[in-house]
């Protein structure tokens, strides 16, 4: 090659700066970058796990647990960067370990018990008890949430939050201790009134406050509204996709609540329509939330055509 010879540029994948991108590239741009945020989630909650090892000691919080947590924060708000995504994607984790503790492991309504009452008094600022690990991974996540300039006014909106959902996971917990075909087993309308046992509005309000945005604040009540909806509509979905688990591992599931399992398909329908319309109601108002809600049901309707979060038992 001569000196004043050219030569073409080297082989990228991507136009050059300012042309734009081909078809569909773009999307798939879009996707690296949001799997890129998941894994900046995923090496924070590696270093969760390496300081709380005793919380996470079970088989089923494998890699891929880790990674399916990061994941789905990532792809449900992934205008934010991964500082801002932290404190909502360690409390999802969290909210695994809480159900695994209490749904799976608690042998005895007097150590659900206990276990609620150590979590909710360090919600409202008491040291967590040395023989919890929950609560002291409680204990920093309330740390970590009380540096966000929101939580001092909803700070008691978190704790309500907190309390609904261990007041659900118990009394799930009293269900599946019930004998089988229980006159005091609920019917479809009572199990989905107890779907706050999912945590997702607990997750919702902490990532509403950490994130700090001007309008969850300003829209909380009725983002928190719409989200129990959504709750409900994920609730069902994780039922109809992990039947089989449940049925191994003793848990309760919609399906075994019903005669006909049409009769669940028939409700997810019904309540995904209406979240659609509610969701729609906000995009005007609090667009990012209203595509964070609707993100959460397109993610978690997908993910589970596919996989589990749960590893082995």
């Amino acid at each position: 090659m001569t000196a004043n010879s050219t030569s073409a540029p080297a082989a990228t994948g991507r136009p050059a700066p300012g042309a734009p991108w081909p078809n569909g590239v773009a999307d798939v741009a879009e996707q690296g970058r949001i799997c890129a945020l998941a894994v900046r989630g995923l090496r924070d909650l590696q270093d969760v796990v390496a300081r709380h090892a005793a919380l996470f000691a079970a088989p089923t919080f494998d890699p891929a647990l880790l990674s399916s947590v990061a994941t789905a924060i990532a792809f449900t708000a992934p205008w934010y960067p991964a500082e801002r995504l932290r404190t909502t994607t360690r409390t999802l984790l969290w909210v695994f370990a809480a159900d695994w503790l209490i749904d799976t492991r608690a042998e005895s309504a007097a150590e659900v018990r206990n276990t609620v009452a150590a979590c909710l008094a360090v919600a409202d600022g008491a040291p967590a008890p040395a023989d919890s690990p929950l609560a002291a991974l409680l204990a920093e996540l309330r740390a970590d949430l009380g540096a966000a300039p929101a939580y001092g006014d909803l700070a008691p909106v978190w704790r309500e939050e907190l309390a609904a959902m261990f007041a659900a996971v118990a009394r799930e917990w009293d269900w599946k201790h019930l004998p089988a075909g229980s006159a005091e087993l609920p019917d479809l309308d009572g199990y989905l009134a107890n779907a706050d046992n999912l945590a997702c509005s607990f997750v919702n309000v902490t990532h509403w406050i950490a994130v700090g945005d001007p309008d969850c604040r300003a829209h909380l009540a009725e983002l928190r509204s719409v989200g129990r909806d959504v709750q409900q509509v994920l609730r069902l979905v994780n039922d109809l996709a992990t039947h089989r688990r449940d049925v191994a591992w003793g848990d309760l599931n919609a399906l075994a609540l019903v005669a006909d399992p049409a009769l669940v398909n028939a409700r997810l329908a019904q309540l995904t329509r209406r979240c659609e319309e509610r969701i729609a109601g906000l995009a005007d108002r609090v667009p990012r939330q209203a595509a964070y809600l609707h993100r959460q049901i397109a993610y978690t309707s997908g993910f589970y055509q596919v996989s589990d979060f749960w590893g082995p038992a």
